[in-house]
């Protein structure tokens, strides 16, 4: 029988790119200088590359779904100028109180990729820099990795304890492909 595929989850705002506070328009959009690289050694690995991203701007009137949507392509523009690219990007434009299933810590974005993919969710992983990163993968049960780009976890919002913490996105995907590879020889 053929192994379910894995992925790594990537949150967006101060992991992928520089956190803009409430992000807008593309004017203020600033990838990490290793976020191309991190996606291209986790694709190589043979790892599903996902995007999971809060965005309740849209719920506070902040932005729109279109402004989202428009500062997703230029993203996507951006990462694949420099030879990168995701499988797939959700998003959640619900806010902190809605207890919708898709806001992170809710496992609604991860369930959705599970279903389209196939995927193991035992076997993935997520990339994030708020406790909500790290809850939200334990509750699926993925191994977590802390950034210390973004928010670095200083807002305690929940307990949960991340498997390792590393400086950026790509020490991030070195450890992933490294842990990766050794639970393969295993």
């Amino acid at each position: 029988m053929k192994p379910r595929p894995k992925a790594v989850f990537i949150d967006r705002d101060g992991v992928l790119i520089r956190d803009a506070d409430y992000l807008a328009s593309t004017d203020g959009l600033s990838v990490f200088k290793g976020s191309p690289r991190a996606l291209k050694l986790l694709r190589a690995a043979g790892f599903k590359i996902v995007i999971v991203t809060n965005q309740s701007g849209v719920a506070r009137g902040y932005f729109t779904e279109a402004a989202v949507r428009g500062i997703h392509a230029e993203l996507k523009r951006r990462l694949a100028k420099a030879g990168a690219r995701w499988d797939a990007l959700y998003y959640s434009p619900h806010g902190p109180d809605s207890g919708h299933s898709w806001r992170k810590p809710g496992t609604g974005m991860l369930l959705a990729a599970k279903k389209r993919f196939g995927l193991d969710l035992k076997g993935s992983f997520m990339i994030g820099d708020k406790t909500s990163d790290i809850e939200c993968a334990r509750r699926a049960g993925c191994a977590s990795v802390l950034v210390l780009t973004g928010n670095a976890g200083k807002d305690k919002a929940y307990k949960a304890k991340p498997d390792t913490v590393r400086r950026d996105i790509l020490s991030a995907a070195r450890w992933i492909v490294e842990k990766n590879s050794t639970n393969l020889r295993a």
